[in-house]
């Protein structure tokens, strides 16, 4: 081969981690394995090293299955494209691109779908898409772990809309579907603590009059009850209040 050098070269393995990879049944050999990364950030050697870590786990396993490759990148424009050595795997039907920015929220798209949207939606739009896909999981009797659904629309909503309040959130689900999720617990919690805060801070406030008789002053009494001075002074005087 004229023009050609030949080199014996060590190959590293590295210890990698897909970000999902789904499994057929074990009885469906005619049925691929999907092998998936979701990329946020652009990365130049996001296609050589999610192509290596796909045949290198072919040659370590070894499965009778056939394979596909997917790819979901937030958007188009942090996808630095399939090197040209590995353009043949698109044309053979092993490579699926997905942009989350370019996903058609539909009335028959699945709530997954409506998901993976969201987290990349414009804040205009989230709480549109958000009450989409929780319609969906009323429409659907049998959709499975209905209230696993909405804690994670509403997780996403949270991420999404830094100063979404309290209020919108609960006048998107109702009362039945939060009662059993993370932030609604969350918020019950804190309102109860508020609740014994509150009620201490009136159990204190009542004593003030008493303790001024006592020869206290309101500067002695604040910092004692560890209260704030206006609130004493205010106590202090009942026809103020």
């Amino acid at each position: 081969m004229k023009g050609y050098q030949f080199s014996s070269r060590e190959i590293k393995e590295l210890a990698r981690r897909f970000d999902g990879i789904y499994f057929p049944p074990d009885t469906e050999i005619s049925q691929p394995i999907y092998f998936i990364e979701v990329q946020f950030q652009e990365k130049i050697d996001f296609w050589w090293r999610f192509i290596t870590e796909i045949f290198v786990y072919l040659g370590q396993y070894q499965p009778e299955n056939d394979w596909v490759a997917v790819a979901l990148f937030a958007q188009k424009s942090i996808d630095s494209g399939l090197p040209y050595q590995h353009q043949c795997l698109i044309n053979a039907g092993k490579i699926k691109v997905i942009y989350l920015d370019e996903l058609k929220i539909t009335e028959d798209s699945s709530v997954g779908i409506d998901l993976m949207a969201l987290t990349v939606s414009q804040e205009s739009e989230a709480i549109n898409i958000a009450q989409k896909a929780y319609q969906k999981t009323q429409k659907w009797s049998n959709f499975p772990q209905p209230n696993k659904i909405v804690e994670l629309i509403e997780t996403a909503l949270i991420y999404k809309l830094k100063n979404l309040t309290r209020e919108e959130i609960e006048a998107i689900f109702t009362y039945d579907d939060l009662k059993d999720t993370r932030y609604f617990q969350q918020v019950a919690e804190e309102n109860k603590q508020k609740g014994l805060q509150q009620g201490e801070i009136k159990g204190k406030l009542k004593t003030v009059p008493l303790l001024i008789q006592l020869g206290m002053t309101i500067e002695e009494i604040a910092d004692r009850l560890e209260l704030p001075l206006e609130s004493v002074r205010n106590a202090s005087n009942p026809q103020s209040n």
